[in-house]
């Protein structure tokens, strides 16, 4: 028969106090919910983990705004320089005259130069040189920050938005189901559910590692549905609903599997609260066997269906 396993000070380096019911210590995302105050400004600041670690377009956003911010301060520069120092100037009014310099600045910022305008005395070099300088070292910096985007390993696991209390063999059993979207190939992936629930009469939390029907598999090409057994040793053995959402359970989810694709280990992290379980429900089948082979619908990884729990 599992048993479930309590480990002393097995609380993944969370806080065992709870600071109010419906926290979550981990979000959907598997991001942590932990705020950090009062830490020094230059302690606390990280470009590349920041700019690595952003949506796709925030980080356009802010190279983009980098580069309209850089080549208006230059831009202002050679105005202030006098544009009687560029050749090829045209423009007859000052906002003109400005927009001139602002795409003379992006032509020499990229060193691309079209030929037509060009800086005249050495206040106009000097300024022209230094941005040219500026240009190499922020475009290789882009680069790179873009290789790291892109090379960058990550898990990109999709996860049932819901959790289930369905019947399982027997015994009733806790489960939610994976998928991997992508086509990449993920090899000996393992999985550790670990459950948190208030204790008895306490804003204090113990932590239980889940024992599961199958914690780790050697492929994962289609949906993988993780199962927890509710026997006797479970801490969720005779639990009812109202109970669990009284104890203010939290089921924290982590997957490490082998990239094939980036031949490294990648991770994934998400959870479950108590007011995501759906008792007496159970996932319906997504797999289509047909002459072509397997088929997979993603599109329906949350879909349940009614199925009476066992007594």
């Amino acid at each position: 028969m599992a048993v479930f396993r309590k480990q002393k000070f097995n609380d993944l380096g969370l806080d065992t106090k709870t600071p109010s019911d419906g926290y979550r210590s981990l979000n959907k995302d598997g991001t942590f919910n932990v705020k950090k105050l009062n830490v020094p400004l230059f302690e606390r600041i990280n470009f590349f983990h920041s700019l690595v670690s952003m949506s796709w377009w925030r980080f356009f956003g802010i190279i983009a705004g980098c580069y309209i911010l850089v080549n208006l301060l230059f831009a202002s520069f050679y105005m202030a320089i006098g544009v009687e120092h560029l050749t090829g100037i045209d423009g007859i009014t000052d906002f003109d005259k400005f927009l001139e310099a602002f795409f003379f600045s992006a032509q020499t910022i990229t060193t691309l130069g079209y030929g037509r305008v060009a800086p005249i005395g050495i206040p106009a070099n000097i300024v022209a040189a230094v941005e040219s300088m500026l240009g190499l070292l922020s475009f290789a910096l882009a680069t790179g920050l873009m290789y790291g985007r892109f090379s960058k390993p990550s898990a990109r696991i999709l996860y049932s938005a819901h959790a289930v209390i369905a019947p399982y063999q027997e015994i009733n059993g806790f489960m939610f189901r994976v998928v991997n979207p992508q086509n990449t190939q993920l090899l000996e992936v393992e999985i550790n559910v670990t459950l948190s629930m208030k204790r008895e009469n306490s804003e204090l939390r113990n932590f239980y590692l889940l024992e599961l029907e199958r914690p780790k598999v050697v492929f994962f090409p289609s949906t993988w549905t993780i199962v927890h057994p509710i026997t006797e040793g479970s801490p969720l053995y005779r639990l009812t609903e109202n109970e669990v959402l009284e104890k203010d359970a939290e089921f924290i989810v982590m997957i490490r599997a082998f990239d094939e694709s980036f031949s490294q280990t990648v991770y994934s992290r998400s959870s479950y609260m108590a007011t995501e379980l759906k008792w007496g429900e159970k996932f319906i089948y997504l797999i289509q066997r047909d002459k072509d082979g397997i088929s997979v619908d993603v599109g329906r990884i949350d879909e349940t269906e009614k199925a009476a729990l066992n007594p």
